[in-house]
């Protein structure tokens, strides 16, 4: 497991546009969120230990914000020919186990998380009503073994700004992970 931190795209970027689908078959794309008065996409998958520390967490996130007006989607880009424990069939079965609520979308070409410069699991991204960036941070300051509970303060104090439309401060920690799994070839400049 490579330990990787998140690209700090910067704030203010425009969220890039997808359509991928679901554990289900569906496609979902960035106009399925268009009256949301904030969007969430999280780069995770179903191994990484980090993303694992934080499941529950994530679960509960999406229970507190999403009757708020907040659109929550996670995206999936890891190689699942070399890693099956990320395959489409094992994130229906993810979705389940965590308690997710949101869609949880496969990017099987990589694409779109090249596009957001997506680099490890969990690597998250705020946008505001108008879709543009203004948190790509760290969920909170625990991490597997070193006894910080899972709260998700940080994203939280982002989320309660962006509904208040208020500023997010501009003080952000990088989200850090495993890196995301890239298929042979297809490894982005920035890996």
């Amino acid at each position: 497991m490579a330990l990787t931190p998140s690209t700090m795209l910067p704030l203010g970027t425009t969220a890039p546009d997808f359509k991928l689908p679901d554990t289900h078959g569906k496609f979902v794309s960035l106009a399925s969120f268009k009256d949301k008065a904030a969007l969430l996409v999280i780069f995770m998958c179903n191994h990484c230990p980090y993303v694992v520390h934080v499941r529950s967490g994530l679960a509960q996130l999406a229970r507190d914000y999403t009757p708020r007006g907040v659109g929550i989607v996670g995206i999936n880009a890891n190689d699942a020919k070399n890693y099956p424990a990320d395959s489409p069939a094992k994130m229906r079965d993810e979705v389940k186990t965590a308690g997710y609520i949101f869609p949880y979308l496969y990017d099987e070409t990589q694409a779109v998380t090249k596009n957001y410069r997506a680099a490890c699991t969990p690597d998250f991204f705020l946008f505001d009503r108008g879709r543009r960036l203004v948190y790509r941070g760290q969920f909170d300051a625990s991490r597997p073994g070193n006894g910080i509970p899972v709260t998700g303060k940080d994203l939280r104090a982002a989320l309660d700004a962006v509904l208040a439309e208020k500023t997010v401060s501009e003080k952000q920690t990088a989200s850090i992970g495993c890196n995301i799994k890239w298929q042979a070839g297809n490894e982005p400049d920035y890996y």
